[in-house]
């Protein structure tokens, strides 16, 4: 029988601190995953959802975009994945009594924690100006309130239109046709705060923004670098993919300034042999400084270009462009830089290049630990560099893969939701739809936050997520939403981002991956791409929580029709009734869906897109061919006293849902303001392990950005480095420091100081 949500906030001021684990995965996850399953869904809505999850004739899973092959296991999740489905199929309700027991001061002091714990909400919401507290609304008035708004506006430029990774193919293609029919182009995303480095990377130099490998590529490469990564927790079902590959024969090398369990073993729960021993996954492990991995990448291209023999000339010479300013660069890199940069030994170095020359078959894999410093573009164009030199892009077994987090945020970026489209796009789209799409550019995440606190937009409206707790310079961001005429948000749980408001709110319920979908046209489903490029259907089986929840879709076509009146000639109606003919609209207006719906008939595993430089070794660069780079290299300089932070999830964590207080691979119980230090570096500081201290963030502008009441826990970090969880931290993350080219902000590289805090 599932459990009540807890009624008070519970107390995290002194974590317990165990030593960090060395394996991943095994009885201990299924323990957890059952545990929280029967807590929110109870024993037989367990076995009925998550039977279902990742099935291909089930629903995809809402957390991560790992894809799956074509042959499913019974139990196809991981134990996070378990943890996302029983949060949004739980018993639990949030309905109008609720809102009239809590207040939006009340809602505001609570915890990101506990206020996902309380369930699904059942009915809209809205707080009127003035007003302490939310009340019921009809679907109707909503509708109403924002076309009050919007049309109110000076200019369609004044609106923002955010979207979760979480959104549908369907309901993204709409939304982003509603901006464009209303006249902006303001379609931020939760890319533009993790992957929207490697995309401008990828695009300037192989011609496409995704990753070039499939599932069948890992199991088949000779070597595989993770770098900047923790599968273990934020990709768990990767651990099988790295398993497989290893059994195959293939190295791993892993990078980052943190040892993580997975990594080093992994315990397969799906097997007898993983349960009880399990499989050693790195075979090198490289202890990066942060920030340090252009430096290493450079230095390595540095080593290959001096090895007789071991450059593709034939692949460099048929498809690449800019070799000899990349090599002129590359050789010019100097030792005794780049073990400064990257805190490493010349040893280890050296034994990772011998690996690479023993390999003819090398993928990449990255995340957030890549994509969210100053210099991180030319930190992945590095890494681009490095695989073109032995011709690892357009092969079996080799190719760049950045692992996306959300289970549909490529696939949003794909149906559109972008601030920069391209020309070509507009023109499609434009041509099918009888519109005329604005040309100008939009606001990205960061650029919309400081379009709020200037004035400069004054509706923001919210697919899915968190953007509050997201989003970096907390106080900055929640000082400019509250500048806001309107904040709306689509959700199917409460968060942080429903009790920080605008001058008006609205909460509009949807439906989630694991409800049942029927409309006027009959029963639905809905797609997602995940991170390797496959498109499959997804079908919820359970009864929605409530009589009065939409879909996403319907959310969007019901807006579109009460904002753009009779004015508009898209069939707005048609397009809630029966999804079937928005992907008859996409299969026109996006290449690589053609007949879509008859495809996602024919394959229940779903289909692949097209990624020329992967199938056919064509790079749609502005030069034709597979751009090298050369810029300087650039990391993290600290100054004496100060510690380099990154933010980081805890194992109980998808990205801001927490789902409990613990930290199983790292040794957290019970608490998340803890901050991970090197030993020898907390002694130089005078802090002992189980000290308190205060996070004071330092930027050029001055401004003091305190987190305080951390407790310090003497880690294996890399020296000079420091680690602590985000949301909490985001409050040290100025709104200006971001990324060249993507500016993306830049979370995983923050000075900090440490003051002893008066917390115990």
């Amino acid at each position: 029988m599932a459990s009540k949500p807890p009624a008070g906030d519970p107390v995290q001021d002194a974590p317990q601190v165990a030593p960090p684990q060395h394996a991943a995965a095994g009885l201990p996850a299924i323990g957890h995953t059952l545990k929280i399953a029967q807590e929110q869904m109870g024993l037989r809505r367990t076995a009925r959802t998550l039977l279902k999850v990742n099935q291909k004739d089930g629903f995809d899973c809402p957390g991560c975009a790992w894809p799956e092959g074509d042959k499913r296991h019974v139990a196809e999740f991981c134990e996070n994945g378990a943890k996302a489905v029983a949060e949004e199929a739980t018993l639990r309700r949030v309905t109008p009594d609720f809102f009239a027991a809590h207040p939006l001061a009340d809602l505001a002091s609570r915890s990101g924690y506990w206020l996902g714990q309380q369930g699904r909400i059942t009915q809209p919401m809205y707080l009127p100006e003035g007003a302490d507290r939310y009340e019921a609304v009809t679907w109707e008035r909503a509708f109403a309130i924002i076309a009050e708004e919007l049309t109110a506006l000076d200019s369609p430029d004044e609106a923002l239109f955010y979207t979760s990774g979480r959104t549908s193919n369907e309901a993204a293609f709409l939304l982003q046709l509603f901006a464009r029919e209303f006249g902006t182009n303001n379609l931020p995303d939760c890319s533009n705060m993790c992957h929207e480095s490697s995309g401008s990377a990828l695009n300037e130099t192989i011609g496409i923004g995704k990753g070039s490998v499939s599932l069948e590529d890992l199991h088949q490469a000779d070597l595989i670098i993770v770098a900047g990564q923790n599968p273990g927790t934020n990709h768990p079902r990767m651990l099988s993919a790295l398993e497989k590959a290893k059994a195959s024969g293939a190295k791993i090398i892993s990078v980052n300034p943190l040892p993580e369990a997975g990594l080093e073993r992994f315990k397969n729960p799906q097997t007898p042999h993983g349960m009880l021993k399990g499989a050693t996954l790195t075979d090198l492990f490289l202890q990066i400084r942060i920030g340090g991995d252009q430096a290493l990448f450079r230095l390595l291209n540095k080593l290959v270009l001096e090895t007789p023999g071991a450059v593709d000339e034939e692949f460099v010479t048929a498809h690449t462009h800019g070799y000899e300013e990349f090599a002129a660069t590359a050789r010019a890199a100097d030792w005794d830089e780049t073990l400064a940069a990257t805190g490493l030994r010349r040893t280890e170095i050296e034994r990772a290049l011998e690996m690479v020359l023993a390999s003819r078959r090398t993928i990449v894999c990255w995340a957030m630990g890549l994509t969210q410093h100053k210099h991180s573009v030319p930190t992945i164009r590095e890494v681009v560099n490095f695989l073109l030199l032995r011709g690892n892009i357009g092969r079996p077994g080799a190719g760049v893969c950045p692992v996306r987090g959300h289970s549909n945020v490529q696939g949003d970026r794909t149906m559109g939701i972008f601030e920069r489209p391209a020309p070509a796009f507009l023109d499609a789209l434009d041509k099918e739809l009888g519109i005329t799409s604005p040309r100008h550019h939009g606001f990205d995440v960061v650029r919309s936050i400081q379009a709020l606190r200037d004035g400069e937009a004054k509706v923001f409206f919210a697919m899915g997520g968190n953007f509050v707790g997201a989003t970096p310079d907390t106080e900055v961001t929640e000082a400019a939403m509250r500048r806001a005429r309107l904040t709306v948000h689509v959700s199917t749980k409460l968060n942080r981002s429903h009790a920080v408001t605008g001058t008006r709110a609205l909460i509009l319920p949807t439906l989630g991956r694991t409800d049942k979908d029927v409309q006027r046209g009959g029963k639905q489903f809905v797609t997602v791409e995940d991170s390797m490029g496959l498109v499959h259907a997804s079908r919820g089986n359970l009864p929605p929580a409530g009589p009065h929840l939409l879909s996403e879709p319907a959310i969007v076509a019901r807006m579109a029709r009460a904002v753009l009146g009779s004015g508009s000639a898209t069939p707005w109606e048609e397009f809630e009734q029966d999804y079937a003919t928005i992907r008859d609209r996409i299969a026109r207006v996006v290449p690589g869906f053609e007949d879509f719906n008859a495809r996602i008939a024919a394959n229940p595993g779903g289909f692949a897109l097209p990624h020329a430089p992967r199938d056919e070794r064509r790079f749609p660069t502005a030069t034709g061919k597979a751009n090298f780079t050369a810029a300087p290299v650039e990391y993290p300089k600290v100054p004496q006293g100060r510690l380099l932070l990154q933010t980081l999830r805890s194992h109980d964590q998808y990205n801001t849902t927490i789902y409990g207080l613990d930290d199983r691979y790292r040794g957290i119980k019970g608490g998340r303001r803890v901050v991970l230090v090197h030993p020898d570096d907390a002694r130089a500081l005078g802090l002992a392990d189980g000290a308190y201290t205060d996070l004071v963030s330092e930027w050029k502008d001055g401004t003091e950005r305190r987190a305080p009441g951390f407790r310090v826990v003497h880690y294996p970090t890399a020296r000079g480095c420091a680690a602590a969880y985000y949301p909490e931290t985001n409050i040290l993350v100025p709104l200006e420091s971001t990324a060249d080219i993507s500016n993306t902000p830049a979370s995983k590289s923050v000075i900090v100081r440490l003051e002893q805090s008066p917390t115990a």
